[in-house]
C-alpha cells in the first residue's frame, strides 16, 4: 500500500524549514495532518502540488486556488493570514542541498513531476509597450469590462470602485452601512475641493460616475469625467440621465494624456493614480496642472506601499486583477505633486477604511456567491474572493495604504495664496 500523502508533504516541510506549516492539510488520498481545528489546506490533486513545484511562490499558490485545485476549509483570511506570518518567520531559513535532493524524492513518490500546467483562463494576457495607449486601453478592459452586471453584485448602490469613509473612527462605526460610508467620501472630497454651484470639476479616471454625480446633483458643479472603460462610460451617461444631471455632466472616453480644454476649477483623482504607472507619474501630475486654474485644488486618493515591496501588489495581483499597476510610499507621491508645481495643502489617512470597506466587498461577493458564477463562472469568482480576502488583508496589516491629498496650484507670485 502506497504511503498517505499528507504525512509525506508534512515530514517534507519540515526538513525544508524545521518546522510545521500553522494549517492542516488534507490530501486528495483522505490522509491529514497538523491542526484541524482552523483552516486546512484541500489538495484536490496532483496538480495543485505541480503548480507549486513549477512556481514555488505567491503565483503558484493563487494558480492553484482559482481553479480549485487547492481550496481551504475554513476561514480563508485566517489561513493567508497564518501562512503569510509563516513565511515572514522563516523567509532567510537555509535549505541545505539534502534537505532539497529529499524533497525533490518526495515529489517524484507522489508522481507530481510532469510539464507545467497551463495557466487558468482567468489570468491576464497583456501585450505592447508598457503604459501606452493601446496596453492600458487592454488593461483597463481586462479589469473593469467584466460586466456592469457583476460590479453592481460587490458595490454600493452609487457603483463607487474606492475607499468608503466610516467617519473619524473608521473602528467604531459600524453602524455605518457601505453605501452611507461611499456618500461620506464623496462628502468629505466635495468638502475638501470647495465646490460651489457653477464651477468646473475634472474627475480623472471617474470609473461609474459616482463622484461625478454626486459633485453634480448636491453642489451645483459642471463636471467634466474621463474613464478609459467603454462600460464605465456608458453606464455613467444612462446613470446621469436617470438622475437629472446630464446638462452638469459630461462623461468622456479619453485617456488623460490627450486631455486639452480647461481651465478647471477643481479636479479629483479617486484609486486612478496607482494606474499610471512610474514613469509617467510626472506626465499625469503636469497634465492635471495645466488643466487647473491658478489656485485651484486637486485631491489625489491613492494606494501605497512601502518602498522595495511589490509595487505592482505582488504576483497575484499583478497577473490577475490589475496588470501594470504601481504603487509607491505616500511620501514620494508627494514628492512628485510638489515636483510638478503643487502646494500640499493636506494628507489624511484612510488604511483602516479600506479593512471596512474591502470587508463589506467581500461579504456581498459570498452573500451573492451563486449569482456571481452564473455572471463570470466560478474561477473568476474564486480571484475576486482571493483579492478582496488578500488585499482586505494587506490593510490590516499596514502593508498597503490609502491615503487622500490634497494639493493645490500656486497662485501667480502678486497674489496671495491664503
Amino acid at each position: 500500500m502506497s504511503r498517505p500523502v499528507a504525512p509525506m508533504l508534512a515530514a517534507t516541510i519540515r526538513g525544508l524549514v524545521g518546522d510545521d506549516l500553522p494549517v492542516g492539510i488534507r490530501a486528495w488520498d483522505g490522509s491529514q495532518v497538523g491542526p484541524m481545528y482552523g483552516p486546512v489546506v484541500v489538495l484536490r490533486n496532483r496538480r495543485a502540488l505541480r503548480r507549486l513545484l513549477w512556481r514555488p511562490d505567491e503565483l503558484g499558490l493563487a494558480r492553484a486556488y482559482v481553479t480549485g485545485d487547492l481550496d481551504v476549509d475554513g476561514d480563508l483570511a485566517d489561513g493567508l493570514r497564518r501562512v503569510w506570518a509563516f513565511a515572514r518567520d522563516r523567509g532567510r531559513v537555509h535549505v541545505s542541498t539534502r534537505d532539497r535532493v529529499e524533497a525533490i524524492g518526495t515529489a517524484a513518490r507522489l508522481g507530481v513531476f510532469g510539464p507545467p500546467p497551463r495557466p487558468p483562463a482567468s489570468e491576464a494576457r497583456i501585450h505592447g509597450r508598457l503604459h501606452s495607449r493601446a496596453r492600458d486601453q487592454a488593461v483597463i478592459a481586462h479589469h473593469y469590462d467584466l460586466s456592469n452586471d457583476f460590479y453592481a453584485l460587490l458595490l454600493d448602490d452609487a457603483m463607487s470602485y474606492s475607499c468608503g469613509y466610516y467617519g473619524p473612527d473608521a473602528g467604531t462605526a459600524d453602524e455605518i452601512s457601505l453605501d452611507e460610508a461611499q456618500r461620506a467620501k464623496f462628502e468629505l472630497v466635495c468638502t475638501k475641493l470647495g465646490l460651489q454651484p457653477g464651477m468646473r470639476l475634472l474627475d480623472v479616471g471617474c470609473g461609474w460616475g459616482s463622484l461625478s454625480i454626486h459633485a453634480a446633483r448636491h453642489h451645483g458643479v459642471h463636471v467634466t469625467g474621463i474613464t478609459l472603460s467603454r462600460e464605465q462610460l456608458d453606464f455613467a451617461r444612462k446613470r446621469a440621465a436617470d438622475q437629472g444631471v446630464s446638462e452638469l455632466v459630461d462623461f468622456r472616453l479619453l485617456d488623460y494624456r490627450d486631455l486639452q480644454d480647461g481651465p478647471y476649477d477643481a479636479a479629483a483623482s479617486l484609486e486612478m493614480g496607482e494606474h499610471v504607472g512610474d514613469a509617467q507619474y510626472p506626465t499625469f501630475v503636469s497634465t492635471v496642472h495645466r488643466a487647473l486654474r491658478p489656485g485651484a485644488s486637486f485631491l489625489v486618493q491613492q494606494m501605497s506601499r512601502a518602498a522595495g515591496d511589490s509595487p505592482g501588489g505582488g504576483p497575484f495581483i499583478e497577473a490577475y486583477i490589475a496588470p501594470d499597476m504601481h504603487m509607491r510610499p505616500l511620501g514620494e507621491t508627494i514628492g512628485l505633486l510638489e515636483a510638478g508645481g503643487f502646494e500640499v495643502r493636506s494628507v489624511q489617512a484612510l488604511r483602516e477604511h479600506y479593512v471596512r470597506t474591502g470587508e463589506e466587498w467581500l461579504a456581498r461577493l459570498e452573500a451573492r456567491w451563486n449569482a456571481v458564477v452564473a455572471l463570470v463562472g466560478e474561477e473568476v469568482a474564486r480571484v475576486w474572493r482571493l483579492y478582496l480576502v488578500g488585499g482586505g488583508l494587506a490593510f490590516e496589516e499596514g502593508r498597503m495604504g490609502v491615503d487622500q491629498i490634497l494639493v493645490r496650484t500656486r497662485l501667480s507670485p502678486d497674489r496671495s495664496n491664503a
